[in-house]
């Protein structure tokens, strides 16, 4: 989005772009922080696309300044400023993950739920009907938790917004409606959902849709529910195998590559290391990258022999080179081997 610069000074205002980052107050500001002095230092033209405008008419010509994700430094901008908010949030959602301290009233009776976040959620869905979606998905849960319940003490619908005289009456609206969900258009919800932190324009009622569904309490229902086990994939080569066991064994043999040894050894045992781990070398391999220095082969074969032969089955020891958010999303979707992480006891 462009924002109009006198050519006689810098503006003494923030560009009415930023909100379109989707930052938060902080990043904002350091984004604007960035580019202030920027153009304090430097010529405009330097860094800046100058358009004019009434270039064909009698109007008064006007300069336009835009600056926008289009310019590679304010890309790279953007990219950092939106790994450090990742990073954040991903270390916010961990730590709400372990916390036992964790407490909350449900929203439409009076039980406590101490300890886990998921066992509230569990307990409105199973009794309650109400679904916010994969406690896995959400962040700031006690927030969240804490919004809901404002709203329904101020008699509000939680998913049309309504105001109503007394419980009572919010409480049919909501049955009768099926208002026990919600909004999925409501931005308000955005920012506990973190899919909304990892890919930049996908909303968290996308990853509803996707991966939540209504449940119903029938035997048939769960007739042949679990199926077969599905295949898991060697992380070099095409053997398969439905057991992580056998998996694991095929690639220290074949391979000289012990998983859990190299976890273990680098300590990188929190999940999320695990999967951008996993996401890497699948990554690698597929382009016939070598996970160790990186070298680029013309075929699989020759990845092979390379890495065997350069004692290459290894993580690079620069844990940068892995340690990326773009290593959050799988290389192969349904990737077996992302549902057999390692645990602490695992490694016991």
């Amino acid at each position: 989005m462009p924002f109009h610069l006198p050519s006689t000074s810098l503006p003494p205002f923030l560009p009415p772009f930023l909100p379109s980052l989707s930052l938060s107050p902080f990043l904002s500001s350091r984004y604007a922080e960035h580019w202030k002095r920027r153009l304090a230092s430097v010529p405009v033209t330097d860094v800046a696309v100058i358009i004019k405008t009434n270039c064909d008419s009698d109007l008064p010509s006007e300069d336009y300044i835009f600056i926008s994700d289009a310019l590679p430094e304010d890309k790279e901008l953007r990219a950092h400023l939106q790994k450090k908010r990742l990073e954040a949030v991903l270390e916010d959602q961990q730590k709400e993950r372990v916390d036992q301290t964790f407490s909350r009233r449900c929203l439409f009776c009076d039980g406590v739920f101490t300890g886990n976040r998921s066992l509230i959620f569990q307990h409105m869905l199973d009794t309650h009907s109400f679904c916010v979606g994969n406690p896995d998905n959400l962040v700031f849960v006690g927030e969240y938790i804490d919004l809901l319940h404002h709203k329904l003490e101020n008699l509000q619908c939680l998913y049309c917004g309504r105001t109503f005289k007394d419980r009572v009456v919010l409480r049919e609206h909501m049955r009768k409606k099926q208002h026990r969900k919600i909004n999925p258009n409501n931005c308000e919800y955005d920012r506990f959902y973190v899919i909304n932190y990892l890919e930049p324009g996908k909303r968290w009622e996308e990853v509803l849709a996707e991966n939540d569904r209504e449940i119903v309490n029938s035997d048939n229902e769960w007739d042949g529910w679990l199926g077969s086990s599905p295949l898991i994939f060697c992380l070099f080569c095409k053997h398969s195998n439905v057991s992580i066991e056998a998996v694991l064994d095929h690639m220290k043999c074949c391979h000289r590559f012990d998983l859990k040894k190299q976890l273990t050894d680098l300590g990188l045992l929190d999940c999320y290391a695990q999967i951008k781990v996993i996401n890497f070398i699948r990554r690698q391999v597929y382009c016939r990258k070598c996970i160790n220095c990186q070298q680029l082969m013309s075929t699989d074969k020759e990845l092979l022999m390379h890495m065997g032969f350069k004692g290459h089955f290894s993580l690079p020891s620069d844990h940068s080179v892995w340690n990326q958010p773009q290593y959050f999303f799988p290389t192969y979707e349904n990737d077996a081997l992302l549902c057999h992480l390692f645990t602490t006891d695992d490694t016991s």
